[in-house]
């Protein structure tokens, strides 16, 4: 049994982050172990490649500030561990977490003499989420997959609703090389006769998406394009969805769709009489909404966890729509896995300048290698990531520092900003 938080926490991020097979059978295993405490909760689960947290965010603040007791459960965290599974306003106190890692650590050791199975770092998180939000008794609890959708550890849950994001490429080597593969993994989480509710309307995938969700009686709501209108961008983006006027605190184009799926989500499960929240807390909890590392600000610094190509895209395009006529200076890191080669190319096509650094982490990138990949005519390399902030932020006022890359980047970098 561990006595301090600092000596369950080192035990945890200890377990190897992924199993020999990938699948559910040592989730179940586990989850019966425990009683299935997942299925004494109201699930609302959010899959896609990016826009997930941010999704989650917005439901989270409407449902609060209608009076529900609201848990989320998210990964990575930007600011500590603990972010990963909230309550209302709060993050799992530490005296709670140590109490659950314990538990967790029982069931460890026991579903390996008994199985011969080893739980990964993910699905231990996952299950001490499932015996601190039951115990909570809570109205309504949001999880977001960790990856993919189908053997996620999360998709042992019974949901009320299911909603997906966004689709583009990352994790291929986990979830498959073509879009049709990722969409088709991320579509797992759909249950049979459970309403599906998505924002993605790429051309390739309606039919996919169609055909799915018909052959599990799933009623899907697409969040189509015509029906947003963007008013304003300004310290808070206005706009409309389906003709009713909404505002948001979060910068970003993108955050409008997630807004608007956020809004279908609650409209979905108000008509299935699953919630009672009236338009005006929908507005209120938009307005409320904050989510850090994602396209967050600090005077002429920007933040963004953007680490694959939608998520680049998306940040291109919120940065050409909200800093017209600004000089554009990047600072960017990748993890070894990622599709950087691409995701480069996206980034050099907005910035005027783009400097490229590395940060003490396993799986980081070298600097060097991420140079080399580039053909920017201004780019520049620093071997430090927190002397390479240091020299840049010392902006003229015509000037933006866009720092992006990985969510574990962004959270250095954000603890240095603070």
């Amino acid at each position: 049994m561990f006595d301090t938080i600092e000596e369950g926490i080192g035990w945890i991020e200890s377990i190897k982050r992924f199993g020999d097979k990938y699948d559910l059978y040592r989730m179940e295993i586990a989850c019966k172990e425990l009683g299935n405490p997942q299925d004494n909760l109201n699930i609302i689960h959010i899959a896609g490649t990016n826009g997930k947290g941010s999704t989650v965010s917005y439901l989270k603040h409407i449902l609060l500030e209608q009076g529900y007791n609201v848990g989320t459960f998210t990964s990575p965290y930007i600011v500590n561990f603990n972010e990963r599974i909230t309550e209302n306003h709060n993050d799992i106190s530490n005296d709670d977490l140590l109490k659950y890692i314990n538990k967790v650590k029982e069931l460890y050791f026991k579903v390996l003499d008994d199985y011969d199975e080893v739980i990964t770092f993910f699905e231990l998180v996952t299950l001490i989420s499932f015996m601190y939000f039951d115990d909570k008794n809570l109205d309504y609890v949001i999880y977001e997959v960790g990856l993919g959708g189908k053997l996620d550890a999360t998709n042992v849950i019974k949901p009320m609703i299911t909603a997906i994001t966004s689709i583009s490429f990352d994790h291929m080597a986990m979830l498959g090389d073509t879009i049709e593969e990722i969409a088709l993994n991320k579509l797992g989480i759909v249950k049979e006769g459970i309403p599906l509710v998505t924002s993605v309307v790429d051309e390739e995938l309606s039919q996919l998406f169609i055909d799915y969700s018909n052959n599990l009686n799933s009623e899907l709501t697409v969040i189509k394009r015509e029906n947003i209108e963007v008013i304003e961008y300004s310290s808070q983006t206005n706009f409309k969805y389906k003709n009713q006027e909404y505002s948001i605190s979060m910068l970003g184009t993108h955050q409008v769709v997630n807004a608007s799926l956020a809004i279908e989500i609650i409209h979905q499960l108000n008509k299935l009489k699953k919630s009672d929240v009236s338009l005006s807390n929908i507005k209120m909890g938009l307005v409320n909404t904050f989510w850090p590392g994602r396209f967050e600000m600090f005077g002429n610094i920007v933040i963004d966890g953007a680490h694959n190509v939608g998520g680049m895209n998306a940040l291109r395009d919120s940065v050409k729509a909200l800093f017209k006529g600004k000089y554009i200076k990047a600072l960017y890191t990748s993890m070894v896995d990622k599709e950087y080669f691409d995701i480069i190319q996206i980034l050099e096509s907005f910035v005027d300048e783009v400097h490229f650094t590395q940060f003490d982490y396993p799986r980081c990138e070298t600097a060097d290698n991420l140079y080399n990949v580039s053909s920017h005519p201004r780019k520049f390399m620093h071997e430090d990531a927190i002397i390479a902030l240091n020299e840049l932020k010392d902006l003229k006022k015509n000037e933006i520092l866009l720092v992006a890359g990985s969510l574990y980047f962004i959270s250095l970098i954000r603890k240095n900003l603070k």
